[in-house]
């Protein structure tokens, strides 16, 4: 316990001691590990290892490069556009309100209205707060110019050679275990493997497919900028709850301002993010991911906050995966916490050592 505890402890030193210069790294591994599946599909098709690497990744360089020239502009005209408009479209909101004011103190009653008022007008500047230190807040998580060349420089070159030995560091790692408990701890690996891979492939496909539904769907009704507000209530939803939350808020603020008093359109945008919730929930969800993870949305919510601000973005990036990790280990403990002599008690003691004698 001791020697694990402190490698424990020395990982995170080390992570927060080299936290600015580790984004290509993680996203180069999440790659690797994403794509390792791929490149063990070709080795049976009998490619060389390194053919087999370099197929894939250019294979993925290529869909990347596609959809950054087809799609990117058009969000970040999108995106700008949303927080050019944001001020004027939640001035049009609170304005809407004041005026339909008198129907709503008669609906909800005088003291609930002013609550309705106050509430609607606190959420406001919060929204535009945000809005306004953004940029800030995107250059101190790291997110620069200079961030970004070096993902997109780095981040393949990290990911081939990470394919291309991949075989070697599992029998590296695989000869450095402990003989006597060997066994035991590949068990532990295993689940740990299969918890990352239900959370960066089963999660990470359910993300993709609610952003490219949120995005197609919001579109197609005629949401203005629904392009950008369903990328990125999708891209949001690896957080719990925040995602819908994020979407759904901006998609009926802005049906409102756009749409009223046309209530069947404000109506449809609701039921756009309702029908998706139930379809993830009892479908995507339990296909893609299904109990490969275990996760309380507490403690998920807990791991990205504590990460994001030890490590910033990369803390981000890690606090998902750390968190499949640790809650594999819990499991893990509580398992061996009562199978020992100390939850069992005398009787416990006592055929441990009938079983060792």
């Amino acid at each position: 316990m001791l020697i694990w505890i402190g490698f424990l402890v020395v990982l995170i030193l080390l992570l927060w001691l080299f936290r600015g210069i580790l984004l290509p790294f993680v996203v180069g591994a999440a790659l690797a590990y994403l794509l390792n599946p791929l490149v063990n599909q070709l080795q049976k098709w009998r490619f060389n290892r390194a053919w087999a690497t370099t197929l894939v990744l250019l294979g993925v360089i290529a869909v990347v490069l596609s959809l950054f020239f087809t799609f990117v502009p058009m969000i970040g005209q999108q995106v700008v556009g949303l927080l050019q408009r944001a001020p004027g479209m939640v001035a049009d909101l609170q304005a809407l309100v004041a005026r339909y004011s008198p129907e709503i103190n008669e609906w909800l009653g005088p003291e609930r209205a002013a609550q309705l008022q106050a509430s609607i007008n606190d959420l406001a500047r919060q929204a535009l707060g945000f809005l306004a230190t953004l940029p800030g807040e995107l250059v101190n998580i790291g997110l620069t110019g200079a961030a970004v060349i070096g993902i997109t420089v780095l981040t393949p070159v990290v990911a081939f050679y990470l394919l291309l030995d991949w075989e070697g560091m599992v029998r590296g790692i695989d000869g450095l275990l402990p003989q006597e408990h060997k066994a035991e701890i590949k068990g532990v690996l295993s689940d740990i493997d299969k918890s990352m891979a239900g959370v960066i492939r089963g999660q990470g496909g359910v993300l993709l497919l609610d952003a490219a539904f949120y995005a197609t769907a919001l579109s197609l009704v005629g949401l203005n900028f629904g392009l950008a507000v369903g990328l990125i209530g999708g891209l949001l939803s690896f957080v719990p709850f925040v995602g819908f939350a994020v979407g759904f808020g901006l998609s009926v603020g802005i049906a409102v301002v756009q749409f009223w008093p046309d209530w069947w359109m404000v109506a449809l945008v609701c039921g756009i993010f309702l029908f998706w919730q139930f379809i993830e929930g009892n479908i995507l969800y339990p296909k893609l991911v299904g109990s490969s993870i275990n996760i309380n949305p507490v403690w998920m919510m807990f791991a990205l906050l504590a990460l994001g601000a030890l490590f910033g973005f990369v803390g981000l990036m890690l606090a998902v995966p750390m968190a499949a990790i640790a809650s594999v280990l819990v499991r893990y403990g509580v398992a061996k916490y009562k199978a020992s002599s100390l939850y069992l008690g005398h009787k416990g003691g006592s055929d441990d050592g009938a079983g060792a004698a």
